[in-house]
């Protein structure tokens, strides 16, 4: 008898803590415009090609085509200082086709704009054009390292010389405010820790997780560099 009321004791305890646990997290968590800084994740585009071609015999056509992408906005993501929220609004407010459009030149699919719009986006707390105009404005506050700009053979990096490529370009940034990506062997993504008003931040979570591989490779860039004009 004893055994079991300490058994519902410590249950309701823990109940209680969880509940708790679960207020104290659900003051802030998904909430929209209410975090800390913002992530630019810049996509290495001839790795997800490289990738993607690996996986099903064939490289997704639309980023994958004639023109050579180098690297491509990814996501630009409201973070916490610890985790991030995700799907603040259920359902997404509707993304119309020329705000879609108007992002291809940067993210070069349109399911991955709606992706981001819907899971990062509505959590910035702006509407679907002023969102995607302050994706646009952090991408040109990065400037690309220009030995990374006309890549015509696969290149071997250390993540070390990636970040060092982005600081010397870019004054302000710091190296704790960038992490490199990585998968088994191939540069993925650079993320770029920014305030709310665009300026260069350091992020000691995002930081951490980067890529902790000695030598990675850079694929050159796909298709004909006088089909379009380089991103």
């Amino acid at each position: 008898m004893f055994r079991a009321r300490s058994t519902v004791l410590l249950c309701s305890a823990f109940l209680v803590v969880s509940a708790i646990g679960a207020s104290a997290q659900d003051a802030r968590q998904n909430t929209p415009g209410e975090f800390d800084f913002y992530v630019l994740s810049l996509s290495w585009s001839p790795s997800y090609c490289e990738a993607g071609a690996e996986r099903t015999g064939r490289a997704p056509e639309q980023q994958c085509g004639e023109r050579p992408y180098s690297f491509v906005v990814h996501g630009f993501w409201p973070q916490y200082e610890k985790g991030f929220p995700e799907y603040c609004q259920r359902p997404a407010p509707r993304l119309d086709r020329n705000t879609v459009a108007s992002m291809l030149d940067l993210m070069p699919a349109p399911r991955l704009i709606f992706h981001e719009w819907d899971r990062h986006g509505t959590c910035s707390g702006l509407a679907p054009r002023a969102y995607f105009e302050t994706v646009r404005k952090a991408r040109a506050t990065v400037k690309i390292p220009a030995e990374y700009l006309d890549l015509q053979a696969a290149l071997t990096v250390t993540p070390d010389d990636v970040e060092q490529a982005f600081v010397n370009a870019n004054p302000g940034l710091t190296r704790a405010a960038i992490a490199v990506g990585c998968d088994s062997r191939r540069l993925r993504e650079v993320r770029i820790c920014m305030t709310k008003d665009l300026r260069f931040r350091d992020c000691e979570e995002v930081d951490r997780r980067a890529c902790r591989r000695e030598r990675l490779v850079m694929p050159p860039l796909r298709g004909d560099k006088n089909a379009a004009m380089r991103n």
